[in-house]
């Protein structure tokens, strides 16, 4: 079963904490780009934009799981925020919407989703609702250390949840094909015993940085900047940062 259908246990490791530190990042952005109106293009249950709403940005998003946004549509209800979604695939987002906004975004690590040469596709749709002098923003795992270093273990601080210890570990394996799959094991304990296990498997197809960047200097984007995400993260180096997030402005 997809993750993205279960978004009861999706959105498990999110705490008011991670909240928080989301919302600093785009503070932290928004020293260096001011946007007032912006589209996440693949919002998922909100975790990584829902906070811009609480520093005045009008949000939009989109996704092609209807769960993670009607996940996403409570999240804002609960915290009495307003935010406009719809589903469509990021590879025909301009057909879900016909005007422009001063930022578009895919947050999540979303893009690997597809093949390279679709994201590439995604690029171009996301360009076409970026205002003159706007900005295109996108993060995601840092895919050429993946592919450098090719561990098959990534492990998660325990999460303590009301009355459980949530534990997830990732296994990659690494496909003939160039593609890798993650498997996401779940296990729940209590009283020092595990009572529950969740696995989900997921595709990704990585993406080597430097192709993304080629592209957004193609199509005229100037000013582009390589950040740790989140982007408040100190005394790392993108290049050597789990993840990443690039901004990049459009020519006006």
């Amino acid at each position: 079963m997809e993750l993205y259908k279960r978004t009861d246990i999706y959105d498990l490791l999110e705490t008011e904490e991670r909240y928080q530190a989301v919302k600093t990042h785009w503070q932290t952005l928004q020293e260096l780009a001011k946007f007032d109106t912006l589209l996440d293009c693949s919002i998922g249950s909100g975790n990584l934009t829902l906070p811009l709403c609480e520093l005045g940005v009008q949000v939009f998003g989109s996704d092609l799981s209807s769960e993670m946004l009607e996940a996403c549509d409570k999240k804002a209800k609960n915290r009495g925020l307003s935010v406009e979604l719809r589903q469509s695939d990021f590879r025909r987002l301009s057909e879900a919407f016909d005007c422009q906004f001063d930022c578009v975004a895919s947050t999540g690590n979303s893009l690997p989703h597809v093949e390279n040469r679709d994201v590439l596709l995604a690029l171009e749709q996301m360009d076409k609702l970026v205002k003159p002098g706007g900005y295109l923003y996108y993060d995601m795992r840092n895919w050429d250390k993946i592919l450098k270093e090719r561990n098959r273990f990534y492990l998660y601080n325990p999460q303590f949840l009301e009355d459980a210890r949530l534990n997830l570990m990732q296994v990659w394996d690494y496909n003939p094909d160039g593609s890798m799959t993650f498997h996401l094991l779940y296990t729940f304990e209590r009283d020092g015993r595990i009572f529950q296990k969740e696995k989900f498997e997921e595709t990704y197809f990585p993406i080597r940085r430097s192709l993304l960047l080629d592209k957004l200097e193609k199509m005229g984007y100037v000013n582009l900047k390589i950040m740790c995400h989140p982007a408040q993260l100190t005394g790392v180096a993108a290049e050597n940062a789990d993840w990443y997030c690039v901004l990049a402005q459009k020519k006006g």
